[in-house]
This record gives structure tokens, sequence and C-alpha cells, in this order.
């Protein structure tokens, strides 16, 4: 399993525990930035994660912003990006299994590192169900096709 990383300056240091929690792991990772808490603008970091994972160079993403929601909003813009914003493990576990997520996106300002890495495994360890929620996925791409 390979995973992208990326968060802006608020998400800094969480992302740092999160790359070590990951490493104890064994789980394979890119940092995509930004690398330090010099301001910076998320949908750089967003796009940037989110293309890797849409392209096939990895099998999730994981976004740490402030609150998660701009990083998490960026994420979706990218079509095909199923970007959920979790802050427990009973929505990181349904969005995986329910919406197959391939974009995990956390809010440092609203978790901490022992939940956040919590969130990580329950997202990560976590599969698709399909049946019934294959073609709710389905129609979300219909929708991103109608705006085109």
């Amino acid at each position: 399993m390979k995973i992208a990383i990326g968060s802006d300056h608020a998400g800094f240091s969480l992302k740092e525990a999160i790359k070590k929690h990951l490493e104890k792991k064994g789980v394979e990772y890119k940092d995509f930035g930004t690398y330090s808490q010099e301001s910076c603008d998320y949908p750089d970091i967003a796009k940037d994660v989110a293309l890797a994972v849409k392209n096939g160079h990895f099998d999730f993403g994981i976004l740490i912003c402030g609150t998660g929601i701009g990083i998490s909003i960026a994420a979706n813009k990218v079509r095909g990006i199923r970007a959920a914003l979790c802050h427990d493990t009973f929505s990181a576990k349904a969005a995986r299994a329910h919406n197959n997520a391939n974009i995990l996106a956390m809010g440092a300002r609203v978790i901490g590192e022992g939940l956040a890495c919590e969130i990580v495994d329950a997202f990560l360890s976590s599969t698709f169900e399909g049946g019934r929620h294959q073609r709710r996925v389905d129609k979300i791409h219909l929708i991103e096709d109608e705006q085109r």
C-alpha cells in the first residue's frame, strides 16, 4: 500500500506525527508538503495529492489542514477523487466501506494525534463493500460528467 500525504501549515505537525505512525506500521508514503509551518495555500497541496491518487501512483491520500474542510473541498474538485473529512473512526470506516473514499481528510485543530492515528488505521484497514454502494458511487461520477 502506498500513501500520498500532504498538509498546509496548520496541519504540518499532525502530518509529521502521522508519518511516524505510518513508518511504525511499515506503510510506504510520499510527503507532498508542506515542509514547515510557514503559511501556504492548501489547494496547492490538495491538488498534488489528489492528482497522484487519481493517476494511480498511490492507493490512497491523507490530507490535513486546520479544520480539514478547505483541503477536502479542494481535493474533491479533481475528477475521480472522493475525499472524506473524518474526525472519528466510524466515519473513516464508513467512508471506505460505503463511499469508496480514496482520500482521508482531517483537521489538526479539531482532533489530536492519538485519535488521528486511530482514524488513519480505521480508514486504511477498511474495504469498499460494493453492491448498492457501487451504484451510488457511480452516480457521483455521473454528476461530474454532467458538469462538463
